[in-house]
């Protein structure tokens, strides 16, 4: 065929699609209600809504064994015909302005992704709020627990820890992965939330707080961090069981200040920083997420997604103005979540040695007059999942948990060894103001290529001691030196990988 003839077809293909488009808004209307308080007695309180002007599909049949009062539940949250997706040159459609570049925060304009009749036609962004957490929303809405037009209250929500703008908010090269003004939506759009109506949503919250861990208990008794009253406070008293006070030590609290990040994708700077056409990665984020959002491929002018992953947490030690001071030392840990170890203490991987470390190599920076920071992302078993990670562990255990196989073990179940992909990792560094770090504690050049090849230098890397290590660890830590991880221990050749072996099973059981 012809390319003339192909640029024919695909032309009048284009045409029939707009002719549809401008027949169904017109039966919209036709047939479309106005607003309109539900009748008194239902318990739900929503108003019926105009029908969108959009592509629709025929609900599925309910079937007769549904209850009315479901069926009504059902009606009153959704009055409106299926809509699998919209158009840029659809009847309506209008979004609200956004410039992800945009110094002021007035041009930049709000996140907005809400399907609420109220905010609908003005969404400028794909995707939903709280990540992987949006679909506990959805199962919220549907038993009834939950107001699908409910309106937050944020007063008394602003952040008690300030992090001000600074240029990087303003560069598309380094911030794309999340909203740098998530903490301030409620004060710096306020007129959109309130007068506008529109469903804005803050993605970043940022607060204060005590942490308190065991491992820290034991190094203040050690000696080896010490109580300054500022960043390390004696815990209070602990109680007996009939009440009374304990003689016992109660060990240390650490004061933080802390930030919780959601994802919010900035598209063409995202397929950038992967090296790939934004119509790449469009089209792979519809597909292997079994077409969960049609819109990647049909709004091309909606450059901004909301992906249903995990968020990230910042921890700063010391006075968080010190990390956008370059005068001052600062100490970075960037951790990737790893629920065995972290949480439960499985001693087959070095992760919780490696951020109580960091915790507490931040916390003595933080004493010496600087900041320390613990950036904590989730990406559980190397971005792979749990599932995952626990099938490797099996294949290692009967196949000989040796160094030489550690990371085919991976490849063998998962395909690649590592899906972290540290190219979005440096965004939050930007985004707190961080333009030099001073030690950095990690054995991954991924990340720490990533760090530098951002604009931040590092001055000094050191990894996890070796008495620090558990036994049966051992063997991730030797396959890494072998792979050409840092370290400023003893090296690894890959003829010692054969050399190095976990314990089995029967080792373990009793």
């Amino acid at each position: 065929m012809s390319e003339a003839i192909l640029k024919q077809i695909l032309g009048q293909l284009q045409a029939l699609q707009v002719s549809q488009q401008s027949l169904q808004a017109k039966v919209d209307n036709l047939v479309g209600q106005r607003s309109v308080p539900d009748s008194p007695g239902t318990a739900s309180g929503i108003l019926k809504t105009e029908s969108p002007s959009v592509p629709v599909a025929s609900l599925p049949k309910v079937s007769n064994a549904t209850s009315p009062t479901e069926k009504e539940r059902e009606k009153n949250l959704y009055p409106s015909r299926v809509m699998l997706t919209t158009y840029p040159d659809q009847y309506g459609i209008n979004p609200y302005t956004l410039n992800w570049g945009a110094a002021d925060v007035n041009l930049r304009g709000p996140v907005i992704c809400s399907r609420l009749p109220s905010s609908i036609k003005r969404r400028n962004a794909l995707g939903a709020h709280s990540g992987s957490y949006s679909i506990y929303r959805a199962l919220s809405i549907a038993m009834g627990s939950l107001s699908p037009t409910h309106k937050p209250d944020y007063s008394l929500t602003e952040p008690p820890v300030e992090i001000p703008p600074n240029k990087a908010w303003s560069d598309v090269s380094k911030i794309v992965s999340f909203d740098p003004w998530g903490h301030l939506v409620p004060q710096v759009f306020k007129k959109e939330i309130e007068e506008l109506g529109l469903d804005v949503r803050p993605s970043i919250a940022v607060t204060k707080a005590h942490i308190k861990l065991s491992e820290l208990d034991e190094s203040s008794r050690k000696g080896t961090l010490v109580i300054d009253d500022k960043v390390i406070l004696k815990s209070r008293p602990l109680l007996n069981p009939d009440g009374t006070e304990s003689d016992a030590d109660p060990g240390i609290e650490v004061h933080t200040s802390k930030a919780a990040v959601e994802p919010v994708w900035y598209l063409p700077g995202v397929a950038e920083r992967f090296g790939i056409s934004e119509t790449l990665l469009r089209r792979a984020l519809f597909e292997d997420t079994g077409g969960m959002y049609p819109e990647l491929i049909t709004r091309p002018d909606i450059k901004v997604f909301l992906p249903p992953i995990g968020n990230l947490t910042v921890y700063i030690f010391g006075n968080p103005a010190f990390v956008r001071d370059e005068s001052k030392e600062l100490t970075l840990r960037v951790h990737d979540e790893c629920n065995g170890s972290d949480v439960f203490g499985s001693d087959i991987c070095t992760c919780k040695p490696y951020l109580v470390f960091a915790i507490e190599e931040c916390i003595r920076t933080a004493q010496r007059g600087g900041v320390g920071v613990v950036v904590y992302f989730r990406k559980e078993g190397r971005a792979l999942g749990e599932v995952t990670k626990y099938l490797v562990y099996n294949l290692r255990k009967r196949g000989g948990d040796s160094a030489d196989k550690y990371f085919k073990s991976t490849e063998l179940i998962a395909g690649v060894k590592d899906m972290r992909f540290q190219a979005l990792m440096p965004d939050v560094l930007h985004w707190l103001g961080i333009t030099k770090i001073d030690n950095m504690i990690s054995m991954s050049d991924m990340k720490h290529d990533a760090i530098v090849g951002s604009g931040i230098p590092i001055l000094k890397r050191y990894d996890l001691p070796d008495h620090l290590i558990p036994m049966d660890s051992r063997v991730e830590i030797d396959a890494k030196i072998a792979a050409g991880y840092f370290t400023s221990g003893k090296q690894i050749t890959e003829q010692d990988l054969s050399k190095t072996v976990g314990r089995a099973w029967e080792e373990a059981d009793h």
